[in-house]
């Protein structure tokens, strides 16, 4: 059996930070979701997009733990935005936010599914984006 933590952390280590994109075809198996598909492709176009407009973004572990088939990271990343950011033009503003990924890995020690959620809106206020609540009365329908 794999030691899906040391396959968790080289995954972090090799594709996320050192951009090692052959790495993920060793790690990621082809029926994984990501970004637009499966496979390895499907998790670099993430990884990629996300480089576009961090191309310095570093990844620190702040903790992980793995049971079994399962691997949790807590996570802190740390870039400049000098692209594109979904809607937000580049900023050149440094930013830091936290998060958390969970694995599955497969018999083979592939990783077969990734789920992560992030600071999202601490990110977005670091980068000057305004988030207003909608406005009263905005809301329509049944129960609005």
């Amino acid at each position: 059996m794999t030691d899906v933590e040391a396959a968790a952390r080289r995954f972090i280590a090799d594709v996320w930070n050192a951009k090692r994109e052959e790495s993920a075809y060793e790690l990621v198996a082809p029926q994984c979701p990501g970004l637009g598909g499966t496979g390895p492709e499907a998790a670099l176009a993430w990884h990629r997009e996300r480089r576009a407009a961090f191309p310095d973004l570093r990844y620190k572990i702040v903790d992980l733990v793995a049971t079994g088939d399962r691997v949790a990271v807590h996570w802190r990343a740390a870039g400049t935005q000098v692209g594109q950011f979904g809607p937000v033009p580049p900023t050149g503003q440094v930013v830091s936010y936290s998060g958390a990924t969970f694995l599955r890995f497969d018999d083979a020690g592939l990783i077969v599914e990734v789920w992560s959620c992030n600071e999202l809106f601490q990110l977005l206020q670091q980068l000057g984006v305004e988030m207003l609540p909608p406005a009263p009365g905005g809301l329509s329908g049944p129960g609005a």
